[in-house]
């Protein structure tokens, strides 16, 4: 029997792999930089803030969902 989940339940772990996304860039980020590549620290601190920026809006379209629901 296939289980059913709500669009919530799947934005909900969407957000999860968001966070352990940024997580892991983020301590790549820091050993890159220990190892004195700062070009590509910096390429991978953009992306930080984009991962950054998007998860700030997942986590509050997701709340908009939940209070429909």
């Amino acid at each position: 029997m296939p289980i059913e989940y709500s669009l919530p339940d799947v934005l909900e772990r969407l957000y999860g792999n968001q966070l352990a996304l940024e997580a892991a860039v983020m301590e790549l980020t820091l050993r890159t930089e220990r190892q004195g590549a700062t070009e590509t620290g910096d390429n991978f601190r953009g992306a930080l803030q984009t991962i950054g920026g998007n998860a700030g809006h997942i986590k509050h379209g997701l709340a908009k969902l939940k209070a429909q629901g």
